[in-house]
């Protein structure tokens, strides 16, 4: 294949910023490059030393003065759900049953199903998401369609086949065992297929039967490596249903601790009233909590602590996420942007370093995936994104009076949407312009 050469001005992730002076946090090249072959960054650094190395065949595309970044990561977002952003509702549970429902139930349908997902990743491509972590219907014919979409175009994905069997349409419910097999079944057709994989996905305590849930901790002990995927403590009348369901249990979290459902891998949607003990289940076994501002800001869910946890003795490991269709923005600009204003009114600080480490190198590495993909390493996925902070009228405003990189982060997620993203390199291939 080809190799390809990419111009910019290169950032990329060492560890987690302390503070907004932190340079030590970052790798940053003013005239950098990066090179490309086969899926895979081959070099990275400055323009002169890694254009030396290119082969003499190499494609070259100057982005200057854009910034090159690793592709975002977001941690949870619903497939489905892509026809029920901004449906006006209450709260929590009325949004699942007046809309949510009803929209899922639609995707039986395979035809359906391969529509939405061609939609979904051009709306990725668009917004700079390289990989995500999806829930897909209760239909295992929408998982297929997801993954097949997924391989076609080789993104790093990780999606899950729905496991439900109450408090649902009758529509949308498997049972235990058929959940336990379909969920084999998209394991044994997708999983390690060029670069998709998959996650054990029981929906949420509400909608899962006891039995439905031992068997999805049989699945975690059957399947160790693969991420596991729910909901939790997103809202005060979910908690209080779950407790109603779950009566000999100490907590919401304690359900899934019983059937074996936390640990390194386990992703736990939401996860905002969190009790000291809780919290500290969550810790102890790595699980992690998934912050999604815009959604909890929408359905009235409740403001994340997101210091609150990941400042204590007994830290819990922390993923963000747009949460579509409860998010209302496919953009991870977008959602920090809210992220920060969650904090803000908690009297917490996120500086744009942050930010910006949480969407690439830190969700990575909620996903135990930081070998693979989150940073620009050589022999790392190549998985780029290319920003513009120049997008719009009002930004290029606004630059003009930008003196500092931190400044110009901070305009991207405050201004920015996918209009700030010039081009989208999905496995080294440029997939913005292609749409």
């Amino acid at each position: 294949m080809t190799s390809r050469l990419i111009r910019g001005r290169l950032l990329s992730f060492r560890q987690a910023p302390q503070n907004i002076d932190d340079t030590r946090s970052y790798f940053y090249e003013e005239d950098g490059a990066v090179l490309m072959q086969d899926g895979l960054i081959t070099a990275r650094g400055d323009y002169a030393t890694v254009c030396a190395e290119a082969p003499a065949d190499a494609v070259e595309t100057d982005h200057r003065p854009f910034l090159i970044m690793p592709g975002f990561i977001d941690t949870h977002l619903h497939f489905p759900q892509m026809q029920v952003v901004g449906s006006y509702a209450a709260a929590l549970l009325e949004w699942l049953n007046t809309y949510t429902f009803v929209e899922e139930q639609r995707f039986v349908d395979p035809i359906h199903a391969a529509k939405i997902a061609t939609a979904f990743f051009d709306e990725l491509v668009r917004q700079g998401t390289t990989t995500a972590v999806a829930y897909c219907s209760v239909h295992k014919a929408s998982a297929d369609a997801f993954f097949a979409e997924s391989h076609k175009r080789n993104f790093r994905m990780i999606a899950g086949k729905v496991m439900m069997d109450r408090n649902a349409p009758p529509a949308l419910l498997d049972t235990p065992q058929t959940g336990y097999d379909d969920t084999k079944a998209v394991i044994e057709c997708w999983h390690g297929v060029g670069r998709q994989m998959v996650a054990i996905t029981p929906r949420f305590a509400i909608t899962s039967t006891p039995q439905q849930m031992e068997m999805a901790g049989t699945l975690v002990r059957e399947y160790p490596n693969l991420h596991m995927q729910t909901h939790l403590s997103e809202n005060d009348a979910e908690i209080a249903y779950t407790m109603e369901l779950y009566p000999n249990h100490k907590d919401y979290t304690d359900v899934y601790d019983h059937y074996g459902l936390l640990g390194p891998k386990s992703l736990f949607g939401h996860s905002i009233h969190l009790s000291d003990r809780e919290a500290d289940a969550m810790s102890d076994s790595g699980s992690v909590a998934v912050f999604c501002p815009t959604s909890n800001l929408f359905l009235g869910s409740g403001l994340f602590g997101l210091k609150t946890l990941d400042e204590r003795d007994r830290p819990v490991r922390i993923g963000v996420a747009t949460d579509i269709g409860g998010g209302t923005s496919y953009s991870m600009l977008r959602t920090m942007d809210e992220g920060y204003k969650v904090l803000q009114l908690q009297g917490q600080r996120m500086t744009p370093l942050e930010s910006f480490y949480r969407i690439t190198l830190g969700n990575a590495r909620a996903l135990s995936l930081e070998d693979t993909i989150g940073s620009i390493e050589v022999g790392h996925e190549a998985d780029l994104v290319i920003l513009d902070a120049r997008a719009t009228p009002a930004m290029e405003l606004k630059m003009d009076a930008v003196t500092r990189l931190t400044e110009e982060l901070f305009l991207l997620q405050t201004l920015g949407d996918d209009r700030s993203i010039a081009e989208t390199y999905v496995a080294g291939i440029p997939a913005k312009s292609a749409l």
